[in-house]
C-alpha cells in the first residue's frame, strides 16, 4: 500500500485504502507533481510520451537541445534524442527517489535484438538509483528480461497486451532472479496494456465485419488482468502486474483492489479525482459473463490473449496488438528524431 499523499481524491483513496498504487503515465515534472500529491509512488515514460511532454515544454527545453547539440558536435540526431531522453528521465527520477521508480523505455526499434536491448538496458539502470527498464514483451525482449533481471536490474515488461505474455515475463524474471541468487530490493512489473489490447481487438472485429455488442470490448484488457493475477500468485512471481493505456473508468475502477500498479496518464488522473464514482475495491468482481462469451465467440484474438497458452513466445511478436503498437513507438521516435532534426538542421525554406 502506498504511503498517504497530501490531497485527498478518488485516488489517494484508492492508494491509501487498498493494496492498489498508482503511478504517473508520463515524465512531466508538472504532471507527476501533481500525480505524487495524489499518492503517486512511480512514473513512466516511452517514446510516445516524451514527444508529447516536449511539445507541451518545449519552452523548458528549448536552450537545452541547443546545448546538447553545440556540446556534442559529433552526435547524430539519434545520439542527441538519446540523451535528451535519458536527461528527461533523470531529472524526474529524482522526485521518486524514496518513493518509488522511473520507467525508461528501451529503443522501441530494438524490439528483435536480445543483446542490445540488454546492453542498453544496463546503461540506462545506471543512469539513477530508482531507475526501471521497460523492455519489450518480444520473443528478443523475454530473454532480454531474464539477463537483466540476473544482473540486478529492476525491469517493466512493456508492449506486452496477453495473458501468455504476462505468464512468460514473470517465469523470465523468476529464472533472472534465480540466477542472481536474491531479489535484493528489485521491484519488477509487468506490464498490460490494457486500452490497447482493446483497441486492437475493436479494429479485429471490424475487419472481419463482425458485429460487437457495444461495450462489450472495454472488458478485454480488464478480463486478461485478472485471469493472469490469480495465476501470478499461484505461481509466487515476484513481478508484480500494472495495468496501463487508459480508454475509459473500468480500467481504474475495475481494478481497485488488486494488488498491482495502475499506469494513470494525467488527463485520465484529473478525470478520476473528479468523478463520482465509488472507490471501493472491484478486483475480485468477475467480468460479467455476457462479454466473456461474446468475445470468446466471436473475436479469435481475444482467445489467443486470454488463454494462459493462446500464444507461444514465438508468436509474441505477430500479434495485432504487438505490431501494431511497435509501428506506434517507432513512429513517435521518428517523430522525435525530426524536432532534434530541426534544431540541427532549420528548414531553410
Amino acid at each position: 500500500m502506498s504511503t498517504s499523499a497530501d490531497v485527498k481524491s478518488p485516488l489517494h483513496e484508492t492508494v491509501t485504502t487498498t493494496a492498489t498504487d498508482y503511478w504517473n503515465d508520463s515524465c512531466s515534472i508538472e504532471e507527476l507533481t501533481y500525480a505524487i500529491e495524489h499518492g503517486a509512488t512511480g512514473a513512466t515514460s516511452n517514446p510516445t510520451i516524451v514527444g508529447e511532454v516536449l511539445q507541451k515544454e518545449m519552452p523548458l527545453w528549448r536552450d537545452r537541445i541547443a546545448e546538447l547539440i553545440t556540446t556534442n558536435p559529433r552526435a547524430t540526431e539519434d545520439e542527441i534524442a538519446w540523451l535528451l531522453i535519458e536527461e528527461m528521465a533523470a531529472n524526474a527520477s529524482k522526485l521518486l527517489l524514496g518513493k518509488g521508480r522511473l520507467s525508461i523505455q528501451t529503443n522501441p526499434k530494438l524490439y528483435r535484438d536480445t543483446e542490445r536491448l540488454v546492453e542498453q538496458g544496463l546503461h540506462f539502470a545506471s543512469l539513477s538509483p530508482n531507475m526501471q527498464v521497460k523492455v519489450p514483451a518480444t520473443r528478443a525482449g523475454i530473454a532480454a528480461i531474464e539477463e537483466l533481471t540476473a544482473q540486478g536490474v529492476t525491469i517493466n515488461a512493456t508492449v506486452c497486451f496477453t495473458v501468455p505474455q504476462a505468464l512468460a515475463v514473470g517465469a523470465a524474471v523468476e529464472r533472472g532472479l534465480e540466477r542472481r541468487g536474491s531479489a535484493d530490493d528489485m521491484t519488477p512489473v509487468c506490464t498490460i496494456m490494457v486500452g490497447r489490447l482493446d483497441d486492437w481487438l475493436e479494429l479485429a472485429a471490424a475487419r472481419e465485419g463482425t458485429l460487437l455488442t457495444p461495450g462489450v470490448v472495454n472488458w478485454a484488457g480488464i478480463a486478461c488482468v485478472k485471469r493472469a493475477y490469480p495465476i501470478y500468485k499461484e505461481r509466487g512471481y515476484h513481478a508484480r502486474l500494472l495495468a496501463a493505456a487508459y480508454r475509459n473508468h473500468l480500467h481504474w475502477s475495475q481494478l481497485i483492489g488488486g494488488d498491482i500498479v495502475l499506469t494513470i496518464p494525467y488527463k485520465w488522473q484529473r478525470l478520476f479525482n473528479a468523478s463520482d464514482i465509488d472507490v471501493k475495491p472491484r478486483f475480485d468482481e468477475p467480468v460479467p459473463e455476457h462479454a466473456l462469451e461474446e468475445l470468446t465467440a466471436k473475436v479469435p484474438d481475444f482467445v489467443r490473449a486470454y488463454e494462459p497458452d493462446g500464444l507461444a513466445i514465438d508468436e509474441f511478436d505477430d500479434f495485432g496488438a504487438t505490431r501494431r503498437t511497435l509501428r506506434t513507438f517507432i513512429a513517435s521516435y521518428q517523430d522525435l528524431l525530426a524536432t532534434i532534426r530541426d534544431f540541427m538542421l532549420p528548414n531553410p525554406d
